[in-house]
């Protein structure tokens, strides 16, 4: 058991992780919207998945070597990696068109719908309060969106999407967790999409304009590493339920990250919606905190 003394630091330390991959994501998505006038979605989602697997491959196979992707659930591990390219493909479809910080309140999203599914897919009912903070999550994405309304768009639709497959993503790794290490399941979350968008990119191929292009297109699978690096530090040194709040540090830096790309900030419906959000993960945070302790 780690002393008191310690446990503070280590859990200053993974929050500190989500800071910064909640920092690093923003500017990733930046990037997407920056070269999305340019080029296909398409090639934009395949430089980032496959960046990533290239990457993590590179650090990961000189020490384990090729054993590293041995694993005793190939099903799930291919039913992971796709979730992540659909999950990829539908938020970088959806931002090149939609403001970094509406897509980012509506991505809010996920760990409330990772509760829904925990109850048919891992058997973890759900207590009334988790509800209420789900059901309370869902109208703040309702203002977010307005549905029906003047100003609703299309790409929303998308975001509720990846929102979808990100949480179905996230309850496969917990399902796969018992069985493989945490590194084959890296690579695995990266290579079927790396597989499939390579046999498609051709067809939607634009040789990269400038120096600069060559740079965000490299950069968008090294920041893709580093953040989710930085994420599965943050939660190996502390409580889940202390530390995945400060993933909500997303919407400052999406908000500075769209004005940068595009000049446009988030409206007031944006601001009141994520807020709404953000306090129902909060409070879902607190409950599960205290129903893990007791």
């Amino acid at each position: 058991m780690t002393p008191p003394g310690q446990r503070e630091p280590r859990i200053l330390l993974g929050i500190g992780f989500m800071l910064l991959a909640s920092s690093l994501f923003p500017v990733m998505n930046g990037l997407v919207q920056w070269l999305s006038p340019r080029y296909e979605s398409e090639q934009i989602i395949w430089a980032r998945i496959t960046g990533q697997l290239v990457i993590m491959a590179a650090i990961m196979l000189p020490a384990a070597g090729w054993r590293i992707f041995a694993t005793k659930r190939p099903g799930l591990q291919v039913a992971r990696s796709l979730c992540q390219a659909t999950s990829t493909s539908f938020y970088f479809f959806a931002v090149a068109t939609l403001s970094l910080s509406k897509a980012t309140a509506i991505g809010f999203l996920t760990p409330f719908v990772v509760a829904l599914l925990a109850w048919p897919l891992l058997g973890e009912r759900p207590e009334a309060r988790r509800m209420a903070a789900v059901a309370v999550a869902f109208v703040g994405v309702l203002v977010v969106i307005r549905p029906g309304s003047a100003s609703f768009e299309f790409a929303t639709l998308l975001v509720l999407g990846n929102v979808v497959a990100y949480a179905m993503y996230q309850v496969l790794t917990r399902k796969v967790a018992p069985y493989d290490s945490p590194d084959t399941s890296v690579l695995w979350s990266a290579l079927a999409g790396a597989v499939i968008l390579s046999a498609i990119v051709p067809f939607h191929w634009t040789t990269p304009q400038t120096l600069a292009d060559v740079a965000a297109f490299v950069a968008l699978g090294a920041i893709g590493a580093a953040g989710h690096w930085c994420v599965a530090r943050a939660l190996g040194l502390g409580p889940a339920a202390v530390i995945s709040p400060f993933q909500y540090w997303q919407i400052v830096g999406a908000t500075t990250a769209g004005f940068i790309v595009t000049g446009l900030g988030p409206d007031m419906w944006t601001v009141v919606g994520a807020s709404i959000v953000v306090a129902a993960g909060v409070f879902l945070a607190i409950v599960e905190g205290r129903r893990r302790r007791a």
